[in-house]
């Protein structure tokens, strides 16, 4: 390849895809979507994550041309969407419910699309076994959908949708409908066939878990608009608001106020805490006096056997970073055990406890006096 193509190559793998601009949409005095910017690139597996109602679907259906913006444009590859219909748009939709042609063999559900569009019988016949080996469906062309498990109809749908080669698949919830562990296993499968077809997924999703697995970066929406954009780890470490912390996996939450602030130190009073403070070896944001939230992960919390002092943190001084409580609650989930601990001020801390031997979730039981430490790099400080 010569400098120029490879310049010219370079440049368009950094040319977004997809790109909303100020988009909205209002059914009638309500706002789906209000004002969404946002940038999708080719080859991502990107996922729009939030609660019900929150606008995430309306925007994967504008995308697909079932929804007309109020206000703002769609483009995919730089061209705009405003005048293209559903049908001519190079995207292809796997819906919910997978809509799979109950009267039809697998094999004739997956070339349903190319057959419309009016391809050479050979033609077709070809993409349809290429598809089907694809997704592992070879074997079962010639079953009937209802002879199909959940997980085998959930990728006749992906066939289906892929045969007509789109430049951007959508996901509309596409693992609710499955049990948990086929749910878990399917995941491995979708992140697994993005890579082989090397096309962009873009998937809708209220699952927290699903989204963290297998996407590259995430949209975490809220009420209309994007709370915040990163991957997941980003999102999971360093949430930009309450909001995001709280509905990115579990979260331990206390109100405080920000007593010192300087650049490699930070103590937070929380009121829930008392006597003791937050120490954190860094900055907050913030200044002196302050509200902030302070939040912790439960996997980031150690507990220790009760006893007249506090323990030790390492790396900060005496009286932070520790809480002296109660377990009232002990969930035994296999591969850890969760711990709630009652404070004496009565809210509850969550700890998540890997059980490293088979007896490990016997150290501890109901009813227990505990000290709950952890380190200073482990709280977030939110101002909202």
């Amino acid at each position: 390849m010569d400098q120029l193509a490879q310049r010219t190559q370079d440049a368009a793998a950094h040319k977004p895809i997809i790109s909303f601009r100020n988009i909205v949409k209002r059914f009638g005095s309500m706002t789906a979507v209000d004002n969404v910017s946002l940038d999708i690139m080719p080859g991502e597996f990107f996922a729009l994550l939030g609660p019900s109602g929150c606008g995430k679907t309306t925007l994967l259906r504008m995308l697909a041309g079932f929804e007309v913006p109020t206000e703002g444009s769609v483009l995919i590859d730089g061209q705009d969407m405003g005048e293209t219909p559903p049908n001519k748009r190079p995207v292809n939709m796997v819906f919910q419910s997978y809509a799979v042609f109950p009267h039809m063999n697998v094999a004739d559900n997956v070339a349903y699309g190319l057959k419309i569009d009016g391809l050479p019988k050979d033609e077709i016949k070809a993409r349809v076994q290429e598809a089907l080996d694809l997704v592992q469906l070879g074997p079962l062309a010639a079953r009937k959908p209802d002879q199909l498990s959940g997980g085998q109809r959930q990728r006749v749908a992906l066939a289906r949708a892929l045969i007509k080669r789109p430049k951007v698949l959508l996901l509309d919830e596409p693992l609710s409908a499955l049990d948990a562990k086929l749910r878990e296993a399917m995941r491995f499968e979708l992140s697994q066939l993005q890579q082989k077809v090397g096309i962009t997924f873009i998937m809708v999703t209220h699952d927290q878990d699903e989204a963290l697995a297998i996407a590259s970066r995430i949209a975490v929406m809220h009420k209309g608009a994007i709370a915040q954009l990163g991957t997941p780890s980003d999102l999971y470490e360093f949430p930009a608001s309450r909001f995001v912390a709280d509905f990115i996996g579990s979260v331990n939450m206390f109100e405080g106020t920000l007593i010192k602030d300087g650049a490699d130190e930070a103590v937070i009073a929380c009121p829930d805490l008392a006597p003791y403070s937050v120490h954190l070896p860094h900055s907050a944001p913030g200044s002196a006096g302050a509200s902030v939230w302070v939040a912790i992960r439960p996997e980031k919390l150690n507990l220790h056997k009760n006893a007249s002092e506090p323990p030790a943190v390492p790396d900060c001084p005496p009286a932070h970073n520790v809480a002296r409580g109660e377990i009232k609650e002990i969930s035994y989930l296999g591969d850890s055990s969760i711990f709630h601990v009652q404070l004496s001020s009565g809210q509850l801390l969550r700890v998540s406890r890997p059980n490293r031997s088979r007896y490990e979730q016997e150290h501890f039981g109901w009813g227990d006096t505990v000290w709950v430490s952890w380190a200073g790099s482990s709280p977030v400080v939110l101002l909202s």
